[in-house]
């Protein structure tokens, strides 16, 4: 496998000198695709190559998994803070997925955007389509499996979820590959380097 050496960071918005006197600019990026494409695989290994950039961190209703942090891996409230924080417009995006409430927190990333940093949202299709209406110029990204098939292989793998789970997660992945065309690029996550590549252009050279 040929391993791709990382693109020079461009100093816009990233690492500009302190004692540059032009501001950065800060940037939103959404990152979208069906459970199980390898989103969060593509993203670690992007943030290995290019720490600067920033993960914003959801707000959810479900209960944390074994290794969660509150904070770091996620903001885990109760569905009542949940829905106060809808009422009071705190989110930027929110959906509710297998019976939990996602939604990012709106403070927290314009405060990151305002001071520069390029911050990455992994959310669901139905979150980017209302960031799109709020951030017309964020950056929007999706990521595809090279099949449905190959798709239902990586979920079955996970060994996590019974033939009824993983039935509801195929039919909605079929709904949100449907929607890939809405997007500004499309990364086929088959190869790792090659799909990861494609990200490094779509985020830095496009």
């Amino acid at each position: 496998m040929t391993v791709i050496s990382p693109a020079p960071l461009p100093t816009f918005g990233l690492d500009a000198a302190p004692e540059s006197t032009t501001p950065r600019l800060g940037r939103l990026i959404v990152f979208t695709g069906p459970s199980g494409v390898g989103k969060g695989t593509l993203l670690r290994s992007l943030r290995q190559r290019y720490p600067m950039l920033r993960l914003s961190v959801s707000a959810t209703t479900r209960a944390p998994r074994p290794g969660e942090v509150d904070g770091q891996d996620y903001f885990f409230v109760s569905r009542e803070a949940f829905q106060e924080m809808v009422a009071q417009g705190e989110l930027l995006e929110w959906a509710e997925f297998a019976g939990n409430l996602y939604g990012t927190p709106k403070r927290e990333v314009l405060k990151q955007i305002e001071a520069g940093h390029w911050v990455i949202l992994e959310i669901e299709l139905e979150g980017a389509r209302q960031v799109r209406e709020t951030f017309p110029n964020a950056l929007q990204l999706f990521v595809l499996p090279p099949s449905l098939e190959e798709l239902e292989n990586r979920i079955r793998l996970r060994g996590k979820d019974a033939d009824d789970a993983i039935a509801r997660r195929l039919q909605r992945a079929r709904v949100e590959i449907d929607a890939a065309s809405e997007f500004d690029r499309q990364i086929v996550n088959d190869d790792l380097e090659v799909a990861l590549e494609q990200l490094e252009n779509a985020i830095f050279r496009d």
